[in-house]
């Protein structure tokens, strides 16, 4: 009943940009935290940024000053803006959301994934 939609992925070359979307849909009683993780081939996901109801973010420090993460809590979207992209960005990038569904605790809900690809 809940759903987490993202869009923005693609190939971009060496130092472009992208920015990625995902919007949250469904039967949510609250929106907490939200945020993106990513999976590139051979490793483990790994946490890129996260931030709070309130605005507060936290970083990965391999993309502190490059990527920044923001929301719109009317929108129910997280949105991740990547500038100065490396290959070693290359990766499957996946959103999550801590949503309260109905009468329910709340609980991580993940998006689909989108492939975001950086090469020449």
């Amino acid at each position: 009943q809940v759903q987490l939609v993202e869009s923005g992925g693609g190939l971009v070359q060496p130092g472009g940009s992208l920015r990625l979307s995902c919007a949250a849909s469904g039967r949510i009683s609250s929106l907490n935290a939200m945020g993106w993780y990513r999976q590139a081939p051979g490793k483990q996901r790994e946490l890129v940024a996260s931030i709070s109801t309130g605005g507060s973010t936290n970083y990965a420090d391999f993309v502190k000053g490059r990527f920044t993460i923001s929301r719109d809590n009317a929108k129910k979207t997280v949105y991740l803006q990547m500038n100065s992209l490396k290959p070693e960005d290359t990766a499957v990038y996946y959103c999550y959301a801590n949503i309260k569904s109905g009468w329910g605790p709340a609980r991580d809900y993940w998006g689909q994934g989108t492939q975001v690809t950086v090469s020449s």
